[in-house]
């Protein structure tokens, strides 16, 4: 298989997020699951800004791409898949699978590391639910998160074409997972078998510290469940649940684009951090 070039990456990828972006928009503007309560102009605004921002920091600050990190293992023979030497077909399935299984445990590392979950606050901090939420992400966690990625990319060898639907199916599904739209309660449960569902995800953004720290599978659902950090809805309902954070409520602040990168070093962890916090405060 010939070397992946930089702009068929590149091309894909962004083909797909606009593809999928708009269609979510559309469904939301159809079919909403809660109310929206921002003034969402700016809201959207500010998210898909600070969007923009990371994508240009990140390359800067990591050159190296995760396609172009599985390029790299491919031509020096790293990573266990390599040599392992199997079935094209069962190193593209395990390639998905364990990438994703890397992606969840990270995910719990940043609520459960104080000063990562500073970063991470950013993500959690929106006081609405909808597709761009799943695209708010604070710099800072974006690099780290890019670099911790190379890095377990080299470790596994995944051929560059897995990486590069992996990457395509995580954009895609955090734009889904974290869509505002409603869907029939047999669908979501059916759904739920393989994929993170908007239900599924939605409870993780609850102000209550134990619905935040549960449902932390973007792709699969199978973490959670397995792992016992699972939770199958909000205590008091989708259309009731407060979301964001308990001690960040100030929409001038949290939906701008400029506190948004400034957050993580004005405001405290709350008793988010699943390692020593007081859950009774933040519940």
């Amino acid at each position: 298989m010939h070397p992946m070039s930089a702009t068929t990456d590149m091309t894909i990828r962004v083909v797909a997020f606009a593809g999928v972006l708009a269609a979510m928009w559309i469904w939301e503007w159809l079919l909403p699951k809660r109310k929206q309560t921002c003034r969402q102009p700016q809201r959207w605004l500010s998210n898909l800004g600070l969007v923009a921002i990371n994508s240009v920091l990140a390359r800067l600050a990591v050159p190296l791409s995760a396609v172009a990190a599985a390029e790299l293992a491919a031509r020096q023979g790293w990573g266990v898949l390599v040599w392992l030497n199997g079935p094209a077909w069962l190193e593209f399935i395990i390639g998905l699978v364990l990438l994703d299984l890397a992606l969840y445990l990270q995910h719990v590392m940043f609520h459960a590391v104080p000063a990562l979950w500073r970063l991470h606050m950013v993500h959690h901090a929106d006081l609405d639910f909808d597709a761009t939420t799943g695209l708010r992400f604070h710099t800072l966690e974006i690099v780290l998160s890019l670099g911790l990625k190379c890095g377990v990319v080299l470790a596994l060898g995944p051929s560059p074409w897995t990486v590069l639907v992996f990457e395509v199916l995580l954009n895609a599904t955090s734009i889904f997972n974290h869509s505002n739209v409603r869907m029939p309660a047999w669908l979501d449960r059916l759904l739920r078998l393989v994929v993170v569902t908007p239900d599924m995800h939605r409870v993780h953004h609850s102000a209550l510290s134990r619905e935040t720290n549960s449902n932390f599978g973007f792709n699969l659902p199978w973490w959670d469940r397995w792992l016992g950090t699972y939770r199958a809805q909000p205590e008091i309902g989708h259309e009731q649940m407060t979301i964001g954070l308990a001690h960040l409520r100030d929409e001038r602040r949290t939906e701008r684009l400029h506190w948004m990168l400034v957050l993580p070093f004005l405001h405290g962890p709350g008793a988010y951090p699943i390692v020593g916090g007081d859950k009774r405060k933040a519940d």
